[in-house]
């Protein structure tokens, strides 16, 4: 259990809770890590400590179900933890399951570092689909009261995050600037006629790209569009309200959260095996899982400055930073007694120092 109070003693400083809920933070995020699931049964089995694993349950749906999250402090502990250098490039995307009849839908905004995206804010939408306008401005309004507008360097989203209105919000002052992926079958406009975006695209060729001369009409908005044929043979179209020159390979980046649902998913915290289906709980696990995901991401920067991951034949490389922090931090883990001073070692990263 002295481990387990070195842990309760670092996070202290950063969070502010009582006693009681720091205490059950560290037994919870150690037991994560050792089973590597978020079902919350398996995650009973791993606490620290004598008590039963019935007793362990019971404390965690305690937690999930009273205790009250300041998910704007938590934003502002995951750009510390990490040390994310400013503007910052955001990523906005769903990611769904299916759970009997029970359909899962969280809409996500992270910051995107280091090829994956750091979860800031997140809803459970209670529908299945595509978001609306009024939840996308709501996520954006959060970000908004825990930062600062001139911390956004821009915005990336898919095609589902398009329409009039939400590029009117995005417009109005303070402007948050994007690079917004849009459909082929959109109609663009230079005020003499309107085409199909992949009309105007038409030309290219697999690998080309390009951007228009002067901004087009979208939606009732003026905008510059940048063009990608891939290598499949679509097309890919970026709106964007300012340096279109570099609006591709800034779009890109939006891969980041995909990553990222990867990590909180099949590679890394199984995050479709959790039961709960109340949105609130759900929001608080994720919380959880948002400080082990940036204390692995943290670790794994650490191991690969020292031994730089393997890269396979077909030139990618063999292991994600945040796998190998994972890994590194479940050896350990796993492994108390005989790795205390490598145990005082990770709780560093934990420091914002």
């Amino acid at each position: 259990m002295n481990q387990i109070t070195q842990l309760r003693q670092t996070l202290q400083p950063l969070l502010g809770w009582h006693g009681a809920r720091v205490a059950f933070l560290s037994l919870f995020l150690v037991a994560l890590f050792r089973v590597k699931t978020v079902n919350l049964a398996e995650v009973a089995t791993g606490f620290a400590g004598g008590a039963k694993a019935t007793s362990n349950y019971k404390r965690i749906q305690r937690f999930l179900r009273s205790f009250e999250i300041d998910y704007g402090q938590i934003a502002q502990l995951v750009v510390r933890l990490v040390g994310i250098p400013k503007p910052w490039v955001l990523s906005v995307d769903r990611t769904t399951w299916e759970f009997g009849a029970v359909t899962i839908n969280i809409l996500m905004l992270g910051v995107v570092h280091q090829g994956v995206a750091f979860p800031l804010f997140w809803h459970l939408l209670d529908k299945r689909g595509n978001s609306n306008t009024a939840e996308r401005f709501d996520q954006l309004v959060e970000f908004l009261c825990a930062f600062a507008p001139e911390d956004i360097a821009y915005l990336t989203a898919d095609r589902e995050f398009i329409g009039a209105q939400w590029f009117a919000l995005l417009m109005a002052e303070p402007v948050t600037r994007f690079r917004i992926r849009i459909r082929e079958s959109e109609l663009l406009s230079d005020g003499r006629q309107s085409l199909k975006t992949a009309i105007v695209f038409q030309d290219l060729q697999p690998h080309q790209s390009k951007v228009l001369s002067g901004k087009r009409k979208l939606w009732g908005h003026w905008l510059y569009l940048a063009g990608l044929r891939l290598e499949d043979g679509s097309l890919l179209v970026v709106a964007t309200n300012h340096a279109p020159s570099t609006a591709i390979s800034d779009y890109a980046l939006r891969w980041g959260i995909e990553t990222l649902f990867g990590c909180l998913k099949t590679r890394g915290f199984c995050l479709e095996a959790t039961h709960l289906k109340d949105p609130e709980r759900l929001k608080k696990l994720i919380a959880l899982l948002t400080l082990a995901f940036c204390w692995a991401h943290r670790i794994g920067e650490w191991v690969v400055e020292h031994q730089p991951i393997k890269i396979k034949k077909h030139g990618r490389k063999a292991k994600s930073i945040f796998r190998t922090g994972l890994d590194h931090l479940r050896q350990i883990l796993l492994n108390l007694d005989s790795h205390n001073e490598q145990y005082v070692h990770v709780l560093s990263f934990l420091s914002c120092t």
